[in-house]
């Protein structure tokens, strides 16, 4: 299995600088003036540009406001404060406080798509830390 990430963004640009500025990607390719790949992941990541209020999933329009969905992007790190702070100068929102674990660090933030992403550090020996 091949994974791919596809990313709805109102704004090609602005998704672009912020992926770029936020987590280190770098644009790979573009297919013609709505998509954009980015690498620097484990799996590549499409930017997808998609008007607000157009036709969304389950026929709901689109809308970029902060929203809740049960699939969130975690984004694994060295450095979690280091991270937190390229994130949130890039233009993400915290939600929240750094937790500890007994696996390692986490903090929640949203980007400015209304997306939601984590920053995980793992610890010692990571999620092996509480595998059972």
């Amino acid at each position: 299995m091949r994974l791919l990430l596809n990313i709805d963004v109102p704004d090609l640009a602005a998704a672009e600088a912020f992926y770029v500025a936020a987590f280190g990607l770098a644009p790979a390719r573009r297919f013609g003036d709505a998509v954009l790949e980015l690498v620097g992941a484990e799996a590549p990541i499409y930017l997808l540009r998609k008007a607000a209020d157009s036709d969304g999933a389950a026929g709901r329009p689109r809308d970029y406001h902060r929203h809740w969905t049960p699939l969130h992007c975690d984004v694994v790190v060295d450095d979690l404060d280091t991270a937190l702070a390229r994130a949130l100068a890039a233009g993400a929102t915290r939600e929240g406080q750094v937790r500890e674990a007994a696996w390692g660090r986490i903090v929640q933030l949203a980007d400015p798509f209304g997306h939601g992403w984590c920053l995980l550090q793992f610890l010692g020996r990571g999620y092996d830390e509480i595998a059972t």
